[in-house]
């Protein structure tokens, strides 16, 4: 089982660090490589550019693949299947034009030039609108078009916004909405290990904001603790053993969201709870 992932750029720390998480530790290294082996024998790692990766995946060289859903968009590919959304690495792509232009909606583009490292994903959504723009493909320092104009409008990525507002550029529309997603090419979908690989990363991604709570809480306070606590599908409820004068008490297990925590301990220690104890949670699965 081969997993394609981005070899550099703002969506490869993440990733790795996702895999490492995830358990699928890297036991020789990312760097300059093309290949990387995990601690499952089944499983290694190919580095490739984001954009390349959906191809990868469709042309059988990685048989899963890690990258942006506006990379697997623009590939057109049609024999692969989205399984998770990784929900990092979110961005925007939008139609912009300069502020003090006359484009004040998708409609004023008729006949007019948009440029774009995007020429796929535009191209549908403009067919989508009924518009038809002449599209013209850049590689880069696409904002910069409309000022030298060799565009009228631009379809770019934007995380903030920022760089847009820099280059006095105004959001006409948004194109597609975009996070880093897991997906595999549907002849492999019902193999095991996907199955393996695609648990790992969701118990990682169901963890993340989660807390561990564990308390002792007297029996006759029980229902007033359970009643505070903002649990995922209720409390555990355990016997303390073997403590002659810890008889009356449970042991509370609990998973609440970390911004709940501070709130929770405050009210069950109110209730009646004691020895409370936080813990992170790496891994949850369901």
């Amino acid at each position: 089982m081969r997993i394609a992932v981005p070899n550099k750029g703002r969506l490869h720390e993440p990733t790795i660090d996702l895999l490492e998480r995830a358990g699928l530790h890297l036991e020789n290294g990312a760097d300059r490589k093309l290949y990387a082996d995990t601690v499952d024998p089944d499983v290694t790692v190919l580095f490739a550019r984001a954009a390349d990766i959906p191809e990868y995946v469709s042309d059988g060289a990685a048989d899963l693949g890690i990258t942006g859903f506006d990379q697997v968009q623009e590939a057109r590919v049609d024999d692969v299947s989205e399984l998770l959304d990784l929900e990092f690495g979110r961005c925007r792509l939008v139609l912009a034009a300069p502020e003090d232009g006359e484009i004040d909606g998708v409609e004023d583009l008729a006949g007019k030039t948009v440029a774009t490292e995007f020429p796929n994903i535009t191209e549908d959504f403009f067919a989508d609108t009924g518009v038809d723009p002449d599209i013209v493909e850049v590689s880069g320092a696409t904002e910069l078009t409309p000022h030298v104009e060799m565009a009228d409008a631009i379809v770019d990525i934007t995380s903030t916004g920022t760089t847009l507002k820099m280059n006095r550029l105004a959001v006409v529309d948004e194109v597609l909405a975009s996070s880093v997603r897991l997906f595999g090419r549907e002849d492999v979908l019902e193999d095991s290990k996907v199955g393996e690989v695609r648990t790992a990363l969701s118990s990682v991604k169901r963890a993340e904001g989660k807390r561990y709570l564990m308390m002792n809480v007297p029996q006759d306070r029980l229902e007033a603790v359970r009643d505070v606590i903002p649990g995922l599908g209720g409390p555990t409820i355990m016997d303390i053993a073997d403590e002659e004068d810890e008889k009356a008490k449970v042991a509370v297990h609990a998973v609440v969201n970390e911004r709940d925590v501070f709130e929770t301990i405050t009210e069950v220690k109110a209730a009646g709870a004691s020895d409370i104890l936080v813990t992170e949670i790496e891994r949850l699965v369901e």
